[in-house]
């Protein structure tokens, strides 16, 4: 399930926007203000984020250009400014998507949906990944060994899915940290270290010789799979 943060001053829009995703199977939550936003964002990922430029204390646009630091999460930008010049900031300082007040939930949801395939693949369904006796199932958050069921935790489970989804690419612990702990998380490198060695002891033969999650020596971790 994608996680969708609408962060919109209007509460009754973010909350109705919110209810039409979770009703299309998504998971969202909201923020009405760019603290709230912050906040949220520190606490964990998000897939996409439905963006209005005008809030209060701080526009859209600067926390946009404070996403783009740590983050490429995809962002659409939701506003009644009408203007070509808000539309090509939006675009320049990391936005992906620009829709203009007042719009009708059908659209909105179709530009979520088609930013989402763009993003993530050419279906709305995650795929199962398999290496060695591992099997993961990212839509239906099951992993199972040699035909058993692992239990994961939810942190351990959004780093693994990570992994998949970026999977023979070496991803810097920096970029782990912000995608899977949130973009603005405080949490130390070490919980990285901490959770890679328990998916290793709970997913690879020999923990302390892993033949899958790999650490690139002064770079990161990667998943290797062979194709």
């Amino acid at each position: 399930m994608y996680r969708i943060l609408i962060v919109d001053d209007e509460r009754a829009l973010a909350d109705i926007i919110a209810q039409m995703l979770k009703g299309c199977g998504y998971d969202t939550c909201t923020a009405y203000d760019a603290d709230q936003a912050y906040d949220t964002l520190s606490k964990g990922h998000f897939d996409l984020l439905i963006l209005d430029i005008n809030l209060p204390g701080m526009t859209g646009f600067e926390l946009c250009k404070d996403l783009r630091q740590v983050s490429g999460v995809p962002v659409i930008f939701a506003s009644a400014r009408t203007n070509e010049t808000d539309r090509i900031t939006s675009f320049d300082i990391g936005g992906d998507d620009y829709i203009q007040k007042p719009y009708s939930m059908k659209e909105l949801l179709s530009r979520v949906n088609a930013l989402i395939r763009r993003a993530y693949g050419g279906s709305l369904e995650q795929e199962k990944i398999a290496f060695g006796d591992v099997s993961v199932d990212l839509s239906a958050h099951v992993v199972t060994r040699g035909g058993e069921r692992v239990n994961l935790a939810s942190r351990e489970f959004d780093l693994l899915k990570y992994l998949c989804q970026n999977k023979n690419t070496v991803i810097p612990k920096e970029k782990l940290m912000a995608e899977v702990w949130g973009a603005f998380s405080e949490s130390e490198a070490s919980s990285l270290t901490v959770h890679i060695r328990w998916l290793r002891e709970k997913l690879e033969e020999d923990p302390s010789h892993p033949k899958y999650i790999k650490t690139v020596w002064r770079m990161g971790y990667m998943l290797e799979v062979n194709e």
